[in-house]
């Protein structure tokens, strides 16, 4: 993952966890104005609503839900984490064209650009393949968020052991815990030699649980459903039969 990478994810972070704070104090309704609002926000609240009728509450509509729009975006996800794995393949070989080319002249700078293209076309790998799919998502996931944040019925339930429209420590404790271990899967092998990569593994974990003990448990809730279900999409994309080729194709 290169630093334009990283600050794509890091962009949008704290694009997911601020936005919901925008409009903290508005319900979103059937009267609320504005493309964002009217097209997403609102569809995805009356969503959330209706399968809460169905299952017989909204925490376990939160549960569903989020299940529900992860598996819509689950081939965004899957082409993601392959562009991923395929540029954390490639490593070793960028690792030696670096050492190789590590004068900051002009003229080899040009080399390295050439030769890392030349690898990365050898093994069919595309550098900006993941990110496409990570913009894409991302307004889905906001939305999401968002509907949470303000669908004011939900302030008035409770589900387990906590109630959806305060702070839970405990929900809290387990998003970054999750998350954790999310990103741990996700950056298996390349962490120890990046170390902005392993300052993110323990940095966004924190920011989650601060997050979570000042914000309803509901979003806790969403996030901790999102990132089991994470762990389990990068288990199953990294299991025992991975090819060892990088190529994402």
């Amino acid at each position: 993952m290169n630093k334009k990478t990283l600050s794509i994810l890091i962009l949008a972070l704290f694009s997911v966890l601020l936005a919901g704070c925008t409009e903290v104090n508005q319900e979103i309704t059937a009267n609320s104005e504005g493309f964002w609002n009217e097209y997403i926000i609102y569809p995805l609240s009356l969503f959330i609503t209706k399968t809460a009728e169905v299952v017989g509450g909204y925490g376990l509509a939160i549960v569903v839900v989020t299940i529900i729009i992860r598996i819509v975006i689950l081939p965004l996800m899957i082409k993601q984490t392959k562009s991923a794995k395929a540029m954390q393949l490639l490593q070793p070989e960028m690792a030696k064209l670096k050492e190789k080319y590590k004068s900051k002249d002009a003229q080899t700078q040009q080399q390295l650009q050439q030769e890392t293209m030349a690898l990365f076309q050898t093994h069919g790998v595309n550098p900006v393949a993941g990110c496409l799919p990570l913009i894409v998502q991302m307004p889905i996931i906001i939305g999401l968020y968002q509907a949470i944040m303000r669908t004011g019925e939900i302030k008035n339930h409770t589900f387990l052991w906590f109630d959806l429209g305060s702070p839970d420590i405990i929900l809290s404790i387990l998003a970054g815990v999750f998350t954790f271990f999310q990103q741990k899967l996700m950056m298996a092998g390349t962490a120890n030699q990046n170390p902005q990569m392993a300052m993110m593994l323990w940095l966004m974990p924190v920011m989650i649980i601060v997050f979570g003990i000042t914000l309803p448990a509901a979003l806790s809730l969403y996030w901790v459903v999102g990132s089991i279900f994470m762990i389990v999409q990068t288990l199953i994309i990294n299991g025992p039969n991975k090819p060892k080729d990088p190529s994402i194709t």
